[in-house]
């Protein structure tokens, strides 16, 4: 029988989170809209390599959500409220480090990046401006991921949400306006992502002022960072850390496999990567609420919730994945037209449709998978899926790239996918029976 109370909970978590998600591309989109029509080829370019050196630094900083966001929703399924103010307080003061590092590498980070990835002198002049203005975020940028992290962990994914859309809106209304209104020209939009970040980081402080004070009164900032305070969170961020250069490995070494076929096959493959994320930002949304339950349940110490959940988790995430499928199955020339109008690169992606078919189901399983194991705090078990999953990935290229070219580094993409799901799939039941004992 339905257990409709806990349906509800997992709905309740998700929709917040993928109303959120649904306007992060948004984001991209109209940055790089307002780069093109108001500058040239060379900005366009500038911006990009820009954005793309805050990706590679901030990805690996992913773990200050996740780490932040399962340890905290077992806090709250116990019930802790000092344990809880503890957990955030510690998330900034790593997320204030990471922010001092970043600054102190900077000009070492941005060179270097520049040095190995091949462009003109134009664009990497603007690539460094706009990285040397963006840069000023880092506080607020790392601190959103742990706030964010918290308030999923606290259960609370409509905080998380008003503070993306209060960063992804903000972005979008002030880019314009700092681009077509003032003498900053295209550096409005580096400038407009700057203020975005602070107003989501108010907007994060507001939320938990206003509700969430009485997690605070009784911490001592001084105990709470003594490395004995600090040691659990560090050790699941460590290998969240690991899990995250992993993927580095994959998602960028995907793109730059890529470039090697020629402009149109990197064209099409940085389509068919958007299209493969395209569900995610659906997932994503059960995800969290999966960490969120799960470490609930943990905290608990409610077994038979956590079975449920997961049971139902997957229910949905199935759903979503079948409906993608169904989609790329029937309309996926038609979606590709979506991004593109260029019918070369349109033509050109019929022989990759069946990639596009067979992604979402085992998509779908990994992204769940994680999201489960991040409320279940089992954090040496995330790294080694991922671990798994980029070696995968780099076997399966090697093995096949000559013989089948594109259609190698399509294989060992869906080969990672695969490994992450199974290896977290074998993995679940020896978790579980940890889990029971603690």
């Amino acid at each position: 029988m339905m257990d409709k109370s806990l349906n509800r909970q997992i709905i309740n978590l998700a929709f917040p989170s993928i109303l959120a998600n649904i306007t992060v591309p948004l984001v991209g989109i109209v940055d790089t809209a307002i780069v093109g029509h108001i500058s040239n080829a060379v900005a366009i370019g500038g911006i990009a390599i820009g954005t793309m050196l805050f990706d590679l630094l901030y990805w690996n900083f992913a773990f200050l959500r996740a780490g932040t966001g399962g340890l905290t929703a077992q806090a709250f399924g116990r019930q802790d409220t000092k344990c809880q103010g503890e957990l955030l307080t510690q998330g900034i003061f790593i997320a204030l480090c990471g922010a001092l590092l970043i600054w102190l590498i900077q000009w070492l980070f941005v060179n270097g990046v520049l040095f190995l990835v091949p462009c003109s002198d134009d664009v990497a002049t603007f690539a460094r401006t706009y990285f040397f203005i963006r840069i000023w975020a880092a506080p607020a940028t790392l601190a959103n991921m742990a706030i964010k992290g918290w308030l999923i962990g606290m259960q609370n994914t409509v905080g998380a949400m008003i503070c993306d859309l209060s960063i992804n809106i903000t972005n979008i209304i002030v880019s314009y306006l700092l681009a077509f209104h003032t003498p900053l020209g295209v550096m409005g939009v580096a400038w407009g992502t700057l203020i975005a970040q602070y107003t989501g980081l108010l907007a994060g402080a507001t939320i938990i002022v206003y509700k969430y004070k009485y997690v605070f009164e009784h911490i001592s900032i001084k105990e709470t960072l003594r490395w004995q305070k600090l040691r659990q969170l560090f050790v699941f961020n460590a290998n969240l850390f690991v899990r995250s250069l992993c993927m580095m490995i994959v998602y960028v070494g995907f793109t730059s496999l890529a470039a090697k076929y020629g402009d149109n096959e990197l064209a099409l493959s940085s389509i068919m990567m958007k299209m493969f994320m395209l569900f995610s930002y659906f997932v994503d949304g059960f995800a969290y609420a999966g960490e969120a339950l799960v470490g609930k349940y943990v905290g608990q110490k409610n077994y038979d919730k956590i079975t449920l959940s997961v049971r139902y988790l997957f229910a949905w995430t199935i759903a979503i994945g079948l409906l993608f499928t169904g989609i790329y199955a029937f309309a996926g020339s038609d979606v590709v037209m979506i991004f593109t109008t260029d019918n070369q690169i349109a033509e050109g992606s019929k022989k990759y449709l069946i990639w596009l078919i067979a992604m979402p189901l085992v998509s779908c399983a990994a992204f769940m998978w994680d999201g489960i194991y991040i409320g279940a705090t089992a954090g040496k078990s995330i790294r080694n899926s991922m671990i798994w999953a980029a070696a995968s990935f780099s076997l399966c290229y090697l093995l096949f790239c000559n013989r089948f070219g594109m259609h190698a580094l399509y294989f060992a993409y869906f080969a990672h996918l695969l490994a992450r799901a199974v290896y977290l799939h074998i993995k679940w039941k020896p978790t579980y029976k940890t889990i029971t004992k603690i």
